[in-house]
C-alpha cells in the first residue's frame, strides 16, 4: 500500500527550507521535520513528556549532532504513531532535548515540532520526496 503525506515547506531565511509533515501520537497531531541525514527518528523530550502515556527511558549512549557535540540520550516506545494512513505500533524513537530547534523555529514564526523523521522510517518504507507536489510517499 502506498501512502501520500502532504508536506509543508517552510523558509529558513538564508539557510534554505525545511519540510514538515503531520504525525499523530494517539489522537494528538504534531509537526515533524523530514531529515534525510538523520539515521533515526528523534522526538523532543519535553514535547513527548507532555504527550502523556509515553515512557521515556535513559540509555547509556550519547548522541551527536543537532548542533551539539554530545548529549544524554533517551528512548521511548510509541504505542500508536500515524503518518497519514500508515500506522506504526510499538515504534522505538530516540528522545533528546530539541528545545533549541523549537526556539529557532519560534524566532522565525514557524510551528513547534515534535522532532525529526529519520532514515529508520524513510528507508524502511521506501520514502520518495516529491518537492514539486509537496508530498512524501511511503510504501508499507
Amino acid at each position: 500500500m502506498k501512502v501520500n503525506i502532504p508536506l509543508q515547506v517552510i523558509d529558513m531565511e538564508s539557510d534554505g527550507c525545511h519540510l514538515l509533515a503531520d504525525v499523530k501520537i494517539g489522537r494528538k497531531k504534531y509537526k515533524i521535520v523530514l531529515d534525510t541525514g538523520a539515521s533515526k527518528t528523534v522526538f523532543d523530550q519535553n514535547t513527548l513528556a507532555n504527550a502523556g502515556n509515553v515512557d521515556i527511558k535513559a540509555t547509556n549512549r550519547l548522541s551527536a549532532g543537532l548542533g551539539t557535540v554530545t548529549m544524554e540520550s533517551f528512548t521511548a516506545v510509541i504505542a500508536d504513531l500515524k503518518l497519514g494512513k500508515l500506522k506504526l505500533t510499538d515504534f522505538e524513537v530516540a528522545v533528546l532535548d530539541l528545545s533549541s530547534i523549537n526556539q529557532a523555529y519560534s524566532q522565525l514564526n514557524h510551528p513547534e515540532v515534535l522532532g525529526v523523521l529519520g532514515g529508520d522510517i524513510l528507508m524502511k518504507y521506501k520514502a520518495v520526496i516529491d518537492y514539486q507536489k509537496k508530498r512524501l510517499r511511503l510504501e508499507s
